[in-house]
């Protein structure tokens, strides 16, 4: 078993980016800020999704030194492991190197285990072994109490809670996926990385190319489904992800996507709180209706176009009484940060859409192409 337990980002400002995922994406703010000596951190949770936003306090903190070497963005993926100790083991193997040996936590019913070993450029990976009492036995102020107790990196001390059985349309129930760009010649190491390290598979190959530019893209998975990781690296000079290495000083998490049950209501709802995000043309919703096997009615389809939704489709799959095709419905935000690195994606799949669409992905991939072209890095 592993999943994703929280995302660490690197910014200038925690309490700015706190109020910023409170205010544009409806996250709650759990805490009321968790500071060490030397790096103030902030936590927001939306479902099971749980982000720890950390910003320095004094030039020794390693935020500091994140930042100076890269802009903000994604520092570290913690991820619930089954056995800690099994995991630093197979990492050790590899001559992976460990940044944090396992170190070992019980209080107040918490018991955990935790380490952290270095991946690609600035990113790292914390391994938690975690375990819980019942939630009903949880006291959110001895849990606050605790959390300021323990060291800041490893992990967030939020007891968990339930997803609901039916959610808020606008409200965001996890992790989709998360995408890492690779230098060019990386992308077989890294798929190595990932499969040997933490067990994850190969499953879709992308190669997306227009006549500007171009990029090579392996999806993997973890054994147990729950973790996909699309990994992708340049295959042109001008390439988008050459840009994001380039502005990113190395290898980073371009993007993280959000999954959300009732895609059209909430992308309406993030629009008015000022969120914003990539345009898509006209002319990609004439072709959509084109394709082999439409199935959104007018009404939908001007809903979604309303809101510059991505639809893809696989055309062979139909499925039901209806002749239904199980959907993907995305949406991506331009870059939150001031550079063009880091930015969110929203999804939604209906009547259990599995993988990626290449449709979609080619869509996005000329959007950010569009982007370029008006920073003037792509010729």
């Amino acid at each position: 078993m592993i999943k994703i337990d929280h995302v660490h980002f690197y910014v200038e400002d925690a309490k700015v980016w706190r109020d910023w995922f409170v205010h544009h994406l409806g996250f709650q703010a759990v805490t009321n800020g968790i500071n060490s000596s030397h790096t103030c951190t902030e936590v927001v949770k939306s479902g099971v999704v749980c982000f720890l936003l950390s910003s320095p306090l004094l030039p020794t903190s390693p935020v500091a030194e994140f930042l100076h070497q890269h802009p903000p963005g994604v520092a570290d993926i913690a991820f619930i492991v089954e056995d800690v100790e099994a995991a630093i083991a197979q990492a050790q193997a590899y001559d992976i190197e460990v940044l944090q040996p396992i170190q070992e936590y019980q209080e107040g019913g918490i018991s955990l285990k935790s380490c952290k070993i270095a991946a690609w450029g600035g990113l790292t990976h914390t391994l938690i072994e975690k375990h819980y009492r019942r939630v009903g036995e949880w006291e959110s102020e001895r849990v606050e109490e605790i959390s300021k107790q323990l060291p800041l990196s490893p992990f967030p001390l939020v007891p968990p809670s339930p997803s609901p059985l039916n959610p808020p349309p606008s409200s965001i129930t996890a992790i989709d996926h998360i995408v890492l760009n690779v230098a060019a010649g990386d992308l077989e190491r890294a798929v190595a990385w990932y499969k040997n390290i933490l067990d994850f598979q190969p499953q879709q190959i992308f190669k997306i190319k227009t006549d500007r530019s171009a990029l090579y893209s392996q999806v993997m998975v973890s054994r147990n489904g729950s973790i996909q990781m699309p990994i992708n690296e340049p295959a042109s000079n001008n390439s988008q992800i050459q840009e994001f290495l380039d502005v990113n000083r190395g290898p980073g998490i371009q993007h993280i996507a959000l999954r959300i049950p009732n895609l059209i209501n909430a992308i309406a709802q993030f629009r008015a709180c000022g969120l914003s995000l990539l345009s898509v043309p006209n002319s990609y919703y004439s072709r959509l209706k084109q394709r082999v096997g439409f199935p959104l009615s007018h009404q939908e389809i001007e809903a979604i176009a309303q809101q510059e939704i991505l639809v893809d489709w696989q055309e062979d799959a139909a499925v039901g009484a209806r002749n239904a095709a199980p959907l993907l419905l995305q949406i991506f935000t331009q870059p939150i940060f001031q550079q063009p690195t880091f930015f969110f994606e929203f999804i939604e799949r209906r009547l259990q859409a599995q993988g990626f669409g290449e449709g979609n992905f080619r869509a996005l991939f000329e959007a950010i192409e569009s982007e370029q072209i008006k920073r003037g890095t792509l010729n």
